[in-house]
């Protein structure tokens, strides 16, 4: 990535896109009807997520589930991953069959318009709430950034349902509207959603919207995928360039080399040797 000295004149042209040979270009999410995606944000204004219903089909869900399933094994660590929740981590690096999740057109539609250009992937995990978990803690994704409430999220997150999310299987509880509140945590006076929707639905919500994975009271296990991005400005929570192999990232989409930080926030945020890292998936070098 190089500049001209002068097309540089002030701070303000360093805003733009200065590579000249990996121009940012649109993400799937250009393929999504305007208007749908219109509804979208204004729903997502008004209460702080959306559910998208039938996204995967039952193929899908059944082909994720018995990938994944082999690798379920120990349960969380602490009371807030779930002492009788079990979770995979670095998806990526395991398998393509969650990729159609990461850069689904309808998120990336969302994403597009909720954060800035070149955003990232912070997160891609599976998470199995088996019974007798309890429920976890009310929370916010982007509260672990230090950046004071009420203000515009810094991130965002999906949870697609692989099995049928029930009132009474652990499925996500949302505060609507919670995303616009100042320093308070939820009270027991605050309306609580839990989020029922079938198999191969998923519910989007922004960092800032308070929720918590439900009390599994059944006999049965409630398997889910989670995605979550952040700004191209921050410290995705999953270090990708180092679990995700460059063999492995030369096979997936544009889109998703772009959220794993083969990209660049101008002007130069994410160089490589002061040269944008997509040359090291066609290079091998820089």
């Amino acid at each position: 990535m190089r500049t001209d000295d002068e097309s540089v004149t002030t701070l303000e042209d360093l805003r733009s896109d200065l590579a000249l040979r990996y121009k940012w270009t649109p993400s799937g999410g250009n393929s999504v009807d305007p208007a749908i995606v219109e509804a979208d944000m204004a729903a997502l204004d008004r209460d702080g997520y959306l559910i998208w219903e039938n996204l995967l089909t039952p193929d899908d869900c059944g082909q994720i589930r018995d990938v994944v399933k082999p690798w379920l094994g120990h349960t969380g660590r602490n009371s807030f991953e779930g002492r009788r929740t079990q979770r995979i981590y670095s998806v990526l690096s395991r398998t393509r069959v969650c990729d159609r999740i990461v850069d689904h057109p309808r998120v990336l539609a969302v994403l597009d318009r909720l954060l800035m250009p070149n955003y990232l992937l912070s997160a891609l995990q599976a998470i199995n709430i088996q019974p007798g978990e309890s429920a976890q803690l009310a929370h916010h994704d982007d509260g672990f950034y230090p950046i004071p409430r009420p203000r515009d999220p810094l991130a965002a997150a999906t949870i697609w349902a692989i099995d049928d999310f029930t009132a009474d299987n652990g499925a996500t509880v949302l505060y609507p509207g919670s995303h616009r509140w100042g320093k308070r945590r939820p009270e027991p006076s605050d309306q609580a959603m839990p989020v029922v929707m079938p198999a191969g639905s998923c519910v989007f919500f922004v960092g800032t919207l308070w929720h918590g994975g439900g009390a599994n009271t059944t006999a049965q296990d409630r398997l889910a995928v989670t995605a979550q991005y952040c700004q191209p400005w921050l410290r995705p929570m999953e270090a990708f360039t180092l679990s995700v192999s460059r063999e492995i990232a030369r096979t997936v989409s544009g889109d998703i080399q772009r959220m794993l930080g083969y990209s660049i926030h101008p002007p130069f945020v994410g160089a490589v040797d002061g040269l944008h890292p997509l040359r090291l998936l066609e290079d091998g070098n820089i």
